[in-house]
């Protein structure tokens, strides 16, 4: 599977995190699978891809021009995709993506679960996203969205199309079984 990770870039975060972005990306490539990532070398983004590296695994990474400039690209990826701007870099990711795992991050990862998750709740895609939260950082998010179908402002799916793991075994335990589930995963990506 081509596994697309949203995670942080920040490099002010606990190691924790740059630690679970590492073994993630180090089970990714045991299972044999390829990260698509926002193609950064810094904090999680960086410590992901060089962990799938490291284990032998191939890494495509996808980032705008602006933050080439600013000299953050992973320029050690086996594929560096350089886009026009943010929204081109997202439509890049979701399109060579065969499932999605999403770990703590900011807004911007923040920005996009939300997109993969409504598209999907939309029915536009049926491919697996799984959140790894370990340490209950989405406990917050889950309760607000938990508050909004309460209240009717989601479609009854809303938590039928998104998994939620605490190990990182389990988070690629759920992708792999629901790529298998679905025709979408691997049928919808542009290779």
């Amino acid at each position: 599977m081509y596994v697309c990770v949203y995670c942080s870039s920040s490099e002010k975060i606990d190691q924790k995190y740059r630690d679970l972005a590492r073994d993630a990306g180090t089970e990714l490539a045991r299972r044999g699978h390829t990260l698509v990532s926002g193609g950064a070398k810094v904090s999680c983004m960086g410590e992901i891809a060089r962990a799938v590296r490291a284990a032998g695994g191939r890494t495509i990474g996808v980032i705008p021009r602006a933050l080439v400039d600013v000299e953050i690209a992973d320029t050690d990826a086996d594929e560096l995709i350089v886009t026009a701007d943010m929204r081109e870099r997202k439509g890049v990711m979701d399109a060579r993506s065969d499932a999605f795992l999403v770990l703590p991050g900011g807004i911007g990862t923040l920005e996009e679960l939300f997109e993969i998750w409504t598209t999907r709740v939309l029915g536009l895609h049926d491919r697996p996203l799984v959140v790894l939260d370990p340490w209950g950082f989405f406990a917050p998010l889950r309760e607000l969205v938990a508050r909004m179908h309460a209240e009717g402002f989601t479609r009854p799916n809303v938590f039928d199309v998104i998994a939620w793991a605490a190990t990182i075994e389990e988070a690629f335990e759920l992708l792999e079984k629901g790529a298998r589930e679905t025709a979408g995963g691997v049928a919808g990506r542009t290779p």
